[in-house]
């Protein structure tokens, strides 16, 4: 029995050593292939999808801003006070409409009890910018007002040697026509006036007064060189002048608080208008800031995007 038991354990390892010999091990072994079929099969399917994610249209979210919730801006208390008497510095400032900034100010002269006619106006910071580098110059304009507030015209002088434009000048109302022989009074503080106009043919022989009168000097970018004498004592007799100062802001008055409150909105409009068209409309808003105050009230931010031109694309 023990014998029959050894030569059972002879055989089965025997067929053990069968099973793990080299030849054995030939059919059972399997290649590696595969791993590498599906790690490009992945990659091809990971550009696929990449593909079709670039090929989505791409929506442009745009991001409002809700202030109602927000506990305070930079550096200020809160976005709105919560009593009726505060500290002005401590909260962003108020922008009002137009006709109520116009009625704000009508009613401060009533409590205060100052001037009824005080002057009233406007403070504009412009956005010089344009493409690249390139930047609008400061630049002085004359805008004819539909209600004006002076109740004497402005003198305006006619630099012209010609009898028959002088006679015509004269007519139209210019307070000084002559040729060369004003300079020496110009010189000489014996002539003064608000304008000063001139035909193209004598500004070579005005040379001299250049410096003495600066940025009244005709020039024809202004609108005060032209042979056109009638058109240009029309609009410098009754015109209204303003000035950009320190590069950028534009302080000039509009009307007097009297006045009624769509005559002042009326002039506010004109002077608007008339700055905006020193700048293509396609630049996006001359008009950055705009405050309106008379000669004793506070002054008050106001819209005015009524008042702006519109670009090309938004005309229908």
């Amino acid at each position: 029995m023990a014998a029959c038991t050894r030569s059972v354990g002879k055989v089965l390892s025997g067929c053990q050593r069968c099973l793990l010999s080299p030849s054995g091990q030939s059919f059972t072994r399997v290649p590696h292939f595969p791993q590498k079929q599906n790690a490009r099969t992945y990659a091809a399917v990971k550009s696929a999808k990449k593909e079709q994610k670039e090929e989505k249209p791409k929506v442009e979210k745009k991001r409002i801003i809700d202030d109602t919730n927000r506990h305070k801006p930079y550096g200020l208390t809160a976005w709105k006070p919560i009593d009726d008497v505060y500290v002005t510095r401590y909260y962003p400032k108020p922008v009002y409409e137009v006709d109520t900034t116009i009625d704000m100010i009508k009613r401060f002269q009533q409590l205060d009890l100052t001037y009824p006619k005080q002057p009233v106006y406007i403070d504009l910071k412009l956005d010089m910018k344009l493409e690249k580098k390139k930047k609008v110059d400061p630049f002085v304009s004359v805008v004819h007002l539909p209600h004006p507030f002076k109740t004497e015209g402005n003198k305006v002088l006619v630099f012209t040697e010609s009898a028959e434009q002088c006679k015509t000048a004269e007519e139209g109302g210019a307070t000084f026509v002559g040729g060369t022989e004003l300079i020496e009074k110009i010189l000489d503080d014996q002539i003064q006036a608000d304008f000063y106009l001139a035909v193209p043919e004598i500004i070579p022989k005005l040379l001299p007064l250049k410096n003495k009168l600066r940025k009244k000097f005709p020039k024809s970018n202004r609108g005060s060189v032209g042979t056109n004498i009638p058109k240009m004592l029309e609009l410098f007799k009754t015109g209204h002048e303003y000035v950009v100062e320190k590069d950028c802001y534009i302080t000039t008055q509009i009307a007097t608080l009297d006045m009624p409150k769509e005559q002042i909105m009326s002039n506010l409009a004109a002077v608007v208008q008339d700055v905006c068209s020193h700048r293509p409309a396609s630049f996006g808003k001359f008009v950055e800031r705009a405050i309106i105050c008379s000669a004793t009230s506070e002054a008050l931010r106001f819209k005015f995007d009524q008042f702006l031109p519109l670009a090309e694309d938004e005309v229908v």
